[in-house]
C-alpha cells in the first residue's frame, strides 16, 4: 500500500531561538520557534521536528516552555529531541505536548535507553536520530551536534536501533546539511533494504525536484528541511503543489 509522503520542517533551537547553519557550522538566527511552528502548521506541514541543538552540553530548561507553547498553538504531530537521556526527561516532554521524542547522542552512549523508551512509551513515540558523514568505506555516525566521530557504521547502527525498539529513524546527512545540493539518496536506498520502520531524510533539500527524487527513488516517507522554509526560499504550499502530480501527498 502506498503511503502519503510527509513534508516536515525542522526547527533547530538554541537559547530559545530557531537557528540554522551549513554542515553543522556557521549558525545564524532564523526566528521565533513558536511563531515558525504556527506558520508551518498553517501552511500545511504534515509534522514538525524541534531539536534543542545545544542541550547535550548545556542547561535545557528553556526548552520545556517552548514545547508547551508549540503544543498549544499547532494541531499537527511534532517530535522533540536534544539532551534526552532519561525516561524522566522524555516523560516531561511528552506530557508537555510532544507526540514523539528523538534521541541521538544518548542512544549511542547507552543503547539500552532505546528499549527503555519503547517499553515505557511505545515504539511509535521513539525516533532515533542518526547524523551521518560519508567516508571512503560508507557512512559513519557522529554525535554531539556532529562534533564526535563515533566510528560506528551508520547502516549497522540503524539496524541495531530498530531491533532495540526505535519506531522511526531521522537520518541527517552532515555532508548535505544546509548545502541545498540534494538528499543522500544512495544511503536511503541501502537503508530501506535493512529496516522496515518509517524513514525521515534530512540534509540537502534545496528544490522541489530534490523532494521528488527522494520520494520516487527511495522508500523514505518523510522529507525534512529547515533553511529553505525559514528563509522563504520555498513555501510549503508551493512545494506540495509541485509534488502533487507525481507524489501521494496531502494538500
Amino acid at each position: 500500500m502506498q503511503v502519503y509522503k510527509r513534508i516536515i520542517p525542522c526547527l533547530d533551537i538554541q537559547n530559545g531561538r530557531t537557528v540554522k547553519g551549513v554542515n553543522f557550522e556557521s549558525i545564524r538566527d532564523a526566528g521565533n520557534p513558536v511563531e515558525l511552528a504556527q506558520l508551518y502548521a498553517g501552511q500545511g506541514a504534515d509534522e514538525l521536528v524541534l531539536l534543542d541543538i545545544s542541550a547535550t552540553n548545556e542547561n535545557r530548561n528553556t526548552f520545556l516552555p517552548i514545547v508547551e507553547a508549540v503544543a498549544s498553538q499547532v494541531n499537527i504531530p511534532f517530535t522533540v529531541g536534544g539532551g534526552i537521556s532519561s525516561l524522566e526527561t522524555a516523560r516531561k516532554l511528552l506530557r508537555s505536548g510532544a507526540d514523539k521524542i528523538s534521541v541521538n547522542s544518548s542512544a549511542v552512549a547507552r543503547p539500552e535507553l532505546i528499549s527503555e523508551l519503547a517499553e515505557n512509551f511505545g515504539s511509535q513515540c521513539v525516533v532515533v536520530a542518526v547524523d551521518i558523514r560519508r567516508t571512503t568505506n560508507g557512512w559513519t555516525v557522529y554525535t554531539h551536534g556532529g562534533k564526535t566521530d563515533t566510528g560506528l557504521d551508520a547502516l549497522n547502527w540503524c539496524e541495531e536501533v530498530v531491533k532495540r525498539g526505535a519506531g522511526e529513524l531521522l537520518i541527517t546527512s552532515m555532508d548535505g546539511d544546509g548545502t541545498k545540493n540534494g538528499f543522500a539518496i544512495d544511503f536511503y536506498q541501502k537503508l530501506e533494504k535493512l529496516v522496515s520502520v518509517p524513514l525521515i531524510a534530512s540534509g540537502g533539500a534545496g528544490s522541489v525536484e530534490h523532494f521528488e527524487a527522494l520520494f520516487t527513488e527511495t522508500a523514505v516517507t518523510g522529507g525534512l528541511a529547515a533553511s529553505i522554509f525559514h528563509f522563504g526560499e520555498i513555501r510549503i504550499p508551493e512545494l506540495k503543489n509541485g509534488l502533487k502530480d507525481t507524489i501521494k501527498i496531502r494538500i
